[in-house]
């Protein structure tokens, strides 16, 4: 069987692997939306729910933040402008169509959905690089590993963005310039899945490398000479361009993102990390060895960045990753999702070092020990990985969703509420209502701007409010307090 050809073979294998995933990617499907950074998908779900609420105006998306916390500017409109809402748009649409479901379970379901293309990408390329063995074991890690199926599975626009740049390295993978017509179809849809994944999420940019690696085997020392390079790469970035003019007229729906760079929030403050050690244990050792590996998969993937393939393409894809992981040191150290636009290559490589193995068995064990040895190192793997940390990510609190009914039993969909929880929107989103995640102003400056009602936890504002009597306490018990202002 030729192993650069994909046959009936491969749909069968790919389709176990693509059903195996699905299966893990239910996994609480319909839970509420306060599992692990329930405040970054409750933002990204709270601009797609207003998109379905109020009219699909991309140019102006809105989320439940009123305050002036994320912008350090005051933003009473709610406006976002994190991400162009492209993948807020398509899961709204989707709720829009069939409103029988929880709009953040649509969002779940389309990152799923993506999730499921991009396995099905990387098994192709494997096949046509590689062999048919890695392509399997890269599939397979991608689906079936914890850290990979629970980063595909959140109401988050980082794999929407990873599905749209591998789309368009698929597309100029497949792109033949002297074929006119498949040619110029091949060269467009790579061109606007480049533009859209970088408007959805600019950190993908880095995979450009690999792109810019498939104009030079077509062209070889001709490439700097040919205007389709440059039209490409131009037109790609123009829409991003033109974004960020537009969105610098409102600059407090922009939230701070200096910090992504070098620095990470601790108990004592802000600290700079960029080189530090401490950078190298947290990415390398405890996210991608620990959290993403499970540790006993490590040095399969290890022995894949060390197989010497026939070309660098697969490799650049890995260059391209790490090299935003370097640029973007403080974001990938403060927070685990940051990491899901590295997972591809670690999947990729995972997979040929495995491949490696399996083929090359006599090299390193007997023959008989090879298959048992990768099921315990999967079984291995998958086990430390969930309970070392990816099973604290399903988790959510109990008290949050009873603040939110709590909320919505006393106020209009109007009112706008603080819900005092040190920035996170969680409970705003739960609630379904407007607000301030954080008491950033004392209680009777934030009524006087038409604040309403205020819920806390803190024992000492509950306190000091209850002996002021200035504001009726609607709701009390051993946890919070609901106040009317």
């Amino acid at each position: 069987m030729d192993k650069n050809k994909f046959s009936k073979f491969d749909a069968v294998i790919l389709g176990c692997v693509l059903i195996a995933g699905l299966i893990l990617r239910l996994y609480q499907i319909n839970a509420p939306l306060s599992d692990a950074y329930s405040w970054r998908q409750a933002d990204t779900a709270a601009v797609a729910r207003n998109f379905a609420k109020d009219g699909f105006n991309l140019l102006k998306p809105h989320y439940d933040d009123l305050s002036s916390i994320q912008s350090g500017i005051d933003n009473p409109q709610g406006l976002r402008f994190v991400e162009a809402p492209i993948y807020n748009a398509i899961f709204a649409v989707a709720y829009k169509v069939l409103p029988i479901l929880p709009i953040e379970v649509y969002g779940r379901i389309t990152t799923i959905i993506f999730s499921l293309i991009i396995i099905a990408i990387l098994y192709y390329l494997l096949l046509k690089e590689v062999s048919r063995t890695a392509s399997f074991f890269g599939a397979l890690t991608y689906a079936i590993l914890p850290a990979f199926v629970f980063f595909s599975r959140v109401v988050l626009p980082e794999t929407a963005a990873v599905l749209f740049v591998l789309l368009s390295i698929l597309f100029l993978y497949w792109w033949q310039p002297q074929r006119k017509a498949a040619s110029l179809l091949n060269f467009t849809i790579s061109l606007i899945c480049f533009a859209i994944s970088i408007l959805i999420k600019p950190t993908v940019v880095f995979y450009g490398f690999a792109l810019v690696y498939l104009f030079i085997i077509r062209y070889k020392f001709e490439v700097l000479k040919k205007l389709d390079f440059y039209f490409y790469f131009f037109l790609a970035a123009l829409p991003f361009i033109l974004w960020r003019l537009y969105i610098l007229k409102y600059p407090e729906g922009i939230p701070s993102s200096d910090w992504l760079i070098a620095m990470v929030n601790t108990y004592e403050g802000q600290k700079n990390i960029f080189f530090k050690p401490a950078f190298f244990r947290w990415v390398f050792y405890e996210r991608i060895s620990l959290m993403i590996f499970g540790g006993f998969l490590t040095p399969f993937f290890i022995a894949g960045v060390l197989t010497k393939l026939k070309k660098p393409f697969l490799h650049i894809l890995l260059i391209s990753g790490f090299i935003y992981i370097f640029v973007f040191q403080g974001g990938n150290v403060q927070h685990e999702y940051y990491q899901t636009i590295l997972l591809p290559p670690l999947a990729l490589f995972t997979g040929i070092g495995l491949g490696l193995f399996l083929e090359d068995r006599k090299k390193f064990i007997h023959p008989l020990f090879v298959y048992p040895l990768i099921i315990f190192s999967f079984v291995l793997s998958f086990s430390f990985s969930y309970y070392y940390k990816v099973k604290g990510f399903y988790t959510y609190p109990a008290d949050l969703n009873q603040m939110a009914k709590i909320i919505d039993t006393f106020t209009l969909p109007t009112d706008k509420i603080i819900t005092d929880r040190l920035g996170d929107t969680t409970l705003l989103y739960l609630a379904d209502r407007k607000g301030a995640p954080m008491l950033y102003r004392t209680v009777e400056q934030l009524r006087d701007e038409g604040y309403s009602y205020y819920m806390t936890d803190k024992k000492e504002i509950i306190s000091q409010l209850k002996i002021e009597k200035k504001y009726p306490v609607l709701f009390e018990n051993s946890q919070f307090a609901f106040f009317k202002l």
